[in-house]
């Protein structure tokens, strides 16, 4: 009876020492959501046309990171590998285009607008060709001998090619920062309620919205996509069904590269200046992204892109209690790191079990 005691004693402290910490951590988060969610509702209370327009900026934003972050976690969710390199894309693709605007279409602003969307139009096709062509090319010189390495290979791999694409880019352009008159208006579209919709903005979602949707069917209805899922989930059995998982993994890698490619159009276009290393900074709040909506997930890629852009123009635009901007960085990083210590998975990733 005495050690029957003794193992319910021990029995009992173990739980309790387990529900302790989890009641604390609970109450914890629940205390910094409430803090989030006070200071957003008193912002809203006290201006709501200001709220609306910074949440615009922030919707607008994180429509780019959000083209960034799927080409991580696309290549992640086949490889399980993190392609440091993708915002070197990123940035490379971004430098091609602005090569496109002004210097084959030299005084490009002011003209009509026919010829400012033929312009775009042929820019973003070099781009995207030269970003997927790219980014199969790092797959097939870099990475692909290193499948079966352990995972610490590739990972230093990657971060090399980061450091090469940003020396091809300076070798390319220099360190001066590639610029553009404004080819999209800033102007007033139309507003609603006081919430002002600008031509430059909206651009900016007409063109990220149907690509993010059409990889979304891709992925989930095509049969390329098919052959996508069943590569990432088990390459010796999808070879063994017949699926081709060298031309599966490359075809990963172009549509990856395509989207930074875009990605870097849309952000030269939309914030009219790229450098050499503007794919360093971007590219690691991309990642951050991908990571905060559970990387691997492709809508979670972009739940965590929008996210991550809305808080930093909720920082750096509202008035009521803000940190200022000099805390965007801080703040951005302490909720991911609030959020993955209650879900490790993401917001919108799958809990799996760790291979023995």
């Amino acid at each position: 009876m005495a050690e029957d005691a003794a193992r319910s004693s021990r029995g009992t402290g173990i739980a309790l020492s387990g529900l302790i910490p989890r009641t604390v951590v609970g109450w914890l988060g629940l205390g910094f959501v409430a803090m989030i969610v006070y200071w957003l509702g008193a912002n809203l209370v006290n201006d709501p046309s200001e709220f609306f327009n910074v949440a615009f900026i922030g919707l607008t934003n994180g429509a780019v990171y959000a083209l960034v972050a799927l080409g991580y976690t696309l290549v992640y969710g086949i490889l399980q590998l993190i392609n440091f390199a993708h915002g070197d894309v990123f940035a490379l693709g971004g430098l091609v285009a602005s090569s496109v605007i002004t210097s084959w279409f030299v005084d490009v602003a002011g003209s009509s607008a026919g010829k400012i969307a033929f312009v775009i139009a042929i820019a973003l096709v070099v781009s995207v060709a030269f970003a997927a062509t790219l980014n199969v090319g790092i797959e097939f010189v870099a990475y692909r001998r290193l499948r079966n390495a352990p995972r610490l290979a590739p990972l230093i791999t990657a971060v090399g090619m980061s450091f090469i694409l940003q020396d091809v880019g300076l070798i390319k352009w220099g360190v001066e920062f590639q610029t553009t008159e404004k080819l999209i208006p800033g102007t007033v579209a139309f507003s609603i309620g006081g919430v002002i919709f600008q031509w430059d903005k909206l651009f900016v979602l007409f063109l990220t919205i149907p690509v993010l949707l059409a990889l979304m069917w891709l992925v989930r209805s095509t049969k390329q996509g098919k052959a996508m899922r069943a590569t990432s989930q088990d390459m010796d059995a999808a070879a063994m069904m017949g699926i081709n998982v060298n031309r599966t993994i490359s075809f990963t890698f172009a549509l990856a590269g395509a989207l930074a490619g875009a990605g870097g159009l849309i952000y030269f276009l939309h914030f009219t200046s790229m450098r050499y290393d503007t794919g360093f900074q971007l590219g690691l709040i991309a990642f951050t992204a991908a990571v905060l909506g559970g990387i691997g997930n492709l809508a979670g890629a972009v739940v965590g892109a929008i996210c991550i852009g809305l808080i930093e123009q909720f920082n750096e635009g509202l008035e009521l209690y803000s940190p200022g901007s000099d805390w965007t960085r801080s703040i951005v990083f302490g909720i991911l790191i609030a959020i993955l210590v209650f879900r490790p998975e993401g917001l919108l990733g799958e809990r799996t079990p760790e291979g023995g």
